[in-house]
């Protein structure tokens, strides 16, 4: 059984990070269809903690910003999903993926700016991050995520993540027409000194992977605007020495909640690393997608994915950040690894 592996596999991934903390090794991954079922959720985000800006001739260090990471849903909610099929017979080519969230996810940072004042009279400026994610299950999907100060303590936020894996669009042939495409808004809390920060935000899917209307030869037929909705919360701690993030959301079916082609996702995930200096930080990560939901013909509730490895990653002063994720897929019903990588700058 490979969860009682998981010992091992934590030290297997994240060994390497501790001996060489600038490189990673790729693993392949292969993912396999499950009793014709469709699954995804959004890796959204997935927050990042660049390093300090550099202090001025006497001045105290600052304490290094958190930058959200994105964690994707690929068409059902990002990060990684059995294939799609729209019958009990039909095969894991027909539809593949989902979508992740990360909620994933988009990326978010704050920025101090002690030079001037920012929106509604605070010392902190707005700040908008773009993200570029890769993943072994939700494929490649770009993101973003601004936050603007509302006072010294909350900010008012806003996501969004482009899904580009064709699978998403459940086997119609897509050439663009019914890609997944999230948007959301949310509240951003920065508390203790900034070093916490808790985001509640709520999303809506738009495309077809939730609420996939009618099966028309073993296909479903129709884009929809308000496909789902994702509510979804977002906690990311950073000081001097630790980072941390949690992220858990829920992709529903808004559309045909009782039609034959709905689903539902949850997708959650969780790491906490160790900066090794102001630019490294590496550690454990643990990341769950599952397919709560399934009203397909001979479609049920199963796990999609559940991922355990570790991380590294490089952030630079000036906002970028790259960060690179891999290790075992501990769902038996699948074969392989996981790999994600993810790249950002944050204005």
């Amino acid at each position: 059984m490979k969860k009682n592996k998981v010992i091992l596999v934590l030290f297997a991934s994240v060994a390497p990070f501790w001996s060489t903390a600038a490189s990673a090794r790729d693993a392949g991954v292969t993912l396999t269809a499950a009793d014709a079922t469709a699954v995804a959720v959004a890796n959204y985000p997935s927050d990042f903690a660049p390093a300090s800006p550099v202090p001025l001739d006497g001045e105290a260090p600052a304490p290094a910003p958190a930058i959200e990471g994105v964690f994707p849903f690929t068409s059902a909610a990002s990060a990684g999903l059995n294939s799609f099929s729209a019958t009990a017979t039909t095969t894991a080519g027909s539809a593949e993926g989902a979508t992740m969230m990360v909620a994933s996810a988009a990326s978010s940072a704050m920025v101090q700016d002690g030079m001037g004042s920012g929106a509604n009279g605070t010392s902190r400026q707005p700040s908008y991050t773009v993200t570029l994610n890769q993943d072994s299950f939700f494929g490649f999907y770009p993101a973003f995520n601004g936050l603007i100060p509302v006072n010294e303590k909350m900010d008012f936020s806003f996501y969004g993540i482009f899904w580009t894996k064709p699978a998403f669009g459940l086997g119609q042939g897509n050439t663009g027409d019914d890609l997944w495409t999230e948007f959301g808004v949310g509240v951003n809390f920065n508390l203790a000194d900034g070093r916490l920060k808790i985001k509640p935000q709520i999303g809506i899917t738009n495309g077809s992977l939730l609420s996939g209307g009618s099966i028309a030869g073993g296909n479903t037929a129709g884009a929809r605007f308000l496909d789902g909705i994702v509510p979804s919360l977002t906690v990311n701690y950073s000081d001097d020495k630790i980072e941390a993030e949690y992220y858990g959301g829920y992709y529903a079916a808004l559309r045909q909640r009782d039609g034959n082609a709905a689903l539902d996702f949850l997708h959650t995930w969780l790491n906490v690393g160790y900066k090794v200096s102001s630019t490294v930080s590496f550690g454990p990560h643990y990341e769950l997608l599952y397919n709560s939901r399934n009203t397909y013909p001979g479609g049920r509730a199963n796990t999609t994915y559940e991922w355990l490895g570790g991380y590294v990653q490089i952030a630079l002063a000036k906002g970028f950040f790259a960060r690179f994720t891999g290790g075992t897929d501990l769902d038996d019903d699948n074969a392989g690894d996981f790999y994600k990588m993810s790249i950002g700058m944050s204005f």
